[in-house]
C-alpha cells in the first residue's frame, strides 16, 4: 500500500469531492480519482460511494482511516523529531466561537508566535461547532465536551459569566433585586442559532426572552455598549474589552455562574447570585490557551 494513494484517500475523505481534495493537494481532479481506483484496486474493496453531497465513506473506508490518519500522524512525528528542538514551524488553523477568537486568542497567539517564529496560525471565528475530522480546523476551542469522533480533548480554564451592562442605562433603568430583571431589554442570542446548550444560560436566571438578538457576541458587547439592555459577559483585565459606551461608561456587573473552556461544565452551573451595581465588575479567572481538541 503506498503512502501516497492513503494521503490521497484522506484528502478526499476530509474534503468528501475529488476536486476539493485536488485542491488540497494541489493536483488534478482526475488524478485523485484514478490514485483512489488504484488504492480500491490494491486493498480490494470499496472506500468511496458517490452521492449528491459528494464522496462518503463505505464501511471498508471508515476501518481504513483510522490507520490512515495513525499513518499520517507518525509520519508527522518523525518530521518533527529531525527537525529538533527550534520551535513550532507551519502553518495552524485554530476555529473558535467568535468571542474567544476576537477578545481571548489575539493576546495569545501573539506571545506564542512571538517564541515560535516559524509558526503561522489562523483563526476561524464563527459561532458554531467545528468538524475536525473534516479538516475544517486542526485545533479547536469550544464551551462543551465533545460527545463523538477521535480526539483529543483538554480542558482549558474555568470562567465566570456576569450580568453586565452600561453605567449610563443602569442610571436610567436601576437594578435593585432579582424581581427588577423581568421589566428589563435583554440582549442574547438568537434562539435558534445557538449552536451550543451551554450559551442557553438566561434561562437560568429567569429572565425575560431577550428582545435584542445576535448570532455575534461582537454584536451583543455593541449593543451593550450603545446602552440598550442587559446582557450576559465575562468581565475582567484579560477576558476581553471593558464594555464602554458612547460617553465613556464602564460595565457594571455581577458575580455569575462559573463554568469551564474545553469541557462540558454541567457540574459546575449554579444561577446568578448578584445584581449588577454600577461601578462593580468580578473579576473571572485566567484566559484560556488555545487549544482544545486534536486530531
Amino acid at each position: 500500500m503506498d503512502w501516497d494513494d492513503l494521503r490521497i484517500f484522506l484528502a478526499v475523505a476530509r474534503s468528501e469531492s475529488l476536486s476539493g481534495a485536488g485542491r488540497r493537494l494541489k493536483i488534478d481532479p482526475a488524478t485523485v480519482g484514478r490514485r483512489i481506483s488504484r488504492l480500491e484496486e490494491a486493498v480490494a474493496a470499496r472506500l468511496f460511494v458517490k452521492s449528491p453531497q459528494g464522496y462518503a465513506l463505505t464501511e471498508a473506508g471508515a476501518r481504513l482511516i483510522a490507520h490512515a490518519e495513525r499513518a499520517e500522524a507518525a509520519l508527522e512525528g518523525a518530521t518533527e523529531a529531525l527537525d529538533g528542538p527550534e520551535g513550532l514551524t507551519g502553518l495552524i488553523r485554530l476555529g473558535a466561537p467568535d468571542g474567544c477568537a476576537n477578545y481571548l486568542l489575539p493576546q495569545v497567539l501573539a506571545g506564542i508566535c512571538d517564541a515560535n517564529p516559524g509558526l503561522e496560525v489562523q483563526v476561524v471565528a464563527l459561532p458554531r461547532v467545528f468538524n475536525l475530522s473534516r479538516r475544517e480546523a486542526d485545533m479547536a476551542v469550544g464551551v462543551s465536551r465533545p460527545e463523538a469522533g477521535r480526539l483529543t480533548v483538554q480542558k482549558l480554564t474555568d470562567y465566570r459569566l456576569h450580568l453586565a451592562a452600561s453605567r449610563h442605562y443602569l442610571q436610567r433603568h436601576p437594578i435593585t433585586s432579582r424581581a427588577d430583571l423581568g421589566g428589563h431589554r435583554f440582549v442574547g442570542y438568537i434562539p435558534d442559532m445557538i449552536f451550543d446548550k451551554e450559551l442557553d444560560y438566561l434561562a437560568e436566571i429567569g429572565a425575560p426572552a431577550a428582545a435584542l438578538t445576535s448570532n455575534s457576541v461582537s454584536v451583543q458587547l455593541n449593543f451593550l455598549r450603545a446602552g440598550a439592555g442587559v446582557g450576559v459577559g465575562v468581565t475582567g483585565p484579560r477576558s476581553g474589552p471593558s464594555c464602554r459606551g458612547s460617553r465613556g461608561e464602564s460595565p457594571s456587573a455581577a458575580a455569575g455562574s462559573k463554568r469551564s473552556a474545553g469541557r462540558s461544565p454541567r457540574s459546575r452551573r449554579r444561577p446568578l447570585p448578584g445584581f449588577p451595581v454600577p461601578g462593580s465588575a468580578s473579576r473571572p479567572g485566567r484566559s484560556p490557551r488555545p487549544a482544545s481538541g486534536s486530531r
